[in-house]
């Protein structure tokens, strides 16, 4: 990537040569531009940098990462590294972290999730005072005019620029007025009957997790085909988001050993949330990670799986790929990988590759649910 500072080398996390996909795109390339003009003084927060682009383009100036990814986390690592950058040279924050208590220089990569903008705004606001230079960017899709009247309500009165190569920034004024604003996050809701051992549960969904006011109807379908986990067996909720799927093993199987495994730190939080809030006997564990990274080989009983099929704004299966791989390596002889995705996604032929079989639970006109055995 070129910026006005010089060249960098980039890729994302887990570094892929099959990997097509940039490690940044037009609006992080924007917004540097942009910000050869803005004094870079005092505490420098990104909120949303995907792949450590522009921290690492600004790391002279110390500045503090704020993501909801571990992978970005770990790419932001790696791209340090590859640039000759002290990783001590940015500090690194999680969407769960306390953020600085003052901010002089807020930059904002606009998320795919207009709740987790919401809530990660709110959380900044009070560190926000009147001289404080924030702007956002974004590819002119991500930015609507609801992420805008967000800004406006938060920061303060807001504006945009002109598109450059489909690219916008968003400019605003902070006035203090949401420094106070009470945050909705995380939502709490009951799940309707009709789903299982977990009919009627609560659900806690911290901002930008799947689904935040509602059980989606591909999780609702899968509930309904879960299989029979009796006795006293390791299972994973891969990708577990708020840890619906997870809770409801749980439930049906106190003896269950449960691990809630999830890249976003968001996600792992809302699972772990659910899983207290409704009580639940027996040992769980949750842990933001790649995947099944740091699982020992052939140590878990049954993996369920309701992949991703989308990185940001592209569509891609290589997560799902990941995650049936790990899932291979972490599964004992003759334990199970049980799958939901969306029927035209094709998981069968990929399961059928890798395992050397794949078996059709259930099906309706969306979605389907697969079995594999690691044999």
């Amino acid at each position: 990537m070129t910026t006005p500072w010089g060249e960098l080398t980039l890729a994302r996390f887990p570094e892929d040569p099959r990997d097509r996909l940039r490690a940044w795109d037009a609006s992080d390339e924007y917004l540097l531009r942009h910000l050869q003009e803005v004094p870079l003084s005092g505490t420098v927060v990104v909120l949303g940098d995907r792949w450590g682009a522009l921290v690492t383009a600004l790391a002279a100036h110390g500045p503090t990462q704020i993501t909801d990814s571990y992978l970005s986390q770990e790419a932001t690592r790696a791209n340090l590294v590859r640039n000759g950058v002290e990783t001590g040279a940015v500090r690194l924050l999680t969407t769960q972290d306390p953020p600085p208590g003052r901010i002089d220089v807020l930059l904002v990569r606009v998320p795919k999730s207009l709740a987790l903008l919401e809530d990660q705004l709110l959380r900044l606001a009070p560190g926000v005072h009147e001289g404080t230079v924030v702007v956002g960017t974004g590819m002119v899709k991500e930015i609507h005019t609801s992420t805008l009247k967000l800004f406006e309500r938060i920061i303060g009165p807001t504006r945009t620029s002109l598109a450059e190569k489909k690219a916008r920034l968003i400019f605003s004024t902070p006035d203090g007025s949401g420094g106070n604003a009470a945050n909705p996050w995380p939502y709490r809701y009951a799940l309707p009957e009709g789903v299982g051992p977990v009919s009627g549960r609560t659900v806690v969904n911290h901002a930008g997790v799947f689904c935040a006011d509602r059980l989606d109807i591909g999780t609702r379908f899968f509930l309904g085909h879960l299989p029979d986990s009796r006795g006293n067996r390791r299972v994973v909720d891969l990708g577990c988001g708020n840890g619906v799927v997870g809770t409801a093993v749980a439930l049906a199987n106190p003896e269950a050993e449960v691990l809630f495994v999830d890249e976003s730190f968001q996600a792992v939080a809302s699972a772990e949330a659910t899983y207290k809030a409704n009580g639940v006997p027996g040992h769980a564990e949750f842990r933001v990670g790649d995947g099944l990274s740091g699982v020992p080989d052939g140590s878990v009983d049954l993996v369920l799986n309701n992949p991703p099929f989308h990185s940001h704004q592209a569509t891609t299966d290589t997560t799902a790929r990941r995650m049936f791989a790990d899932a291979r390596r972490a599964l004992r002889p003759g334990g199970e990988l049980w799958v939901i995705g969306n029927r035209h996604l094709g998981y069968h032929v990929t399961l059928r590759r890798l395992f050397g079989n794949s078996e059709l639970v259930a099906s309706d006109p969306k979605f389907v649910v697969l079995r594999t055995v690691r044999k």
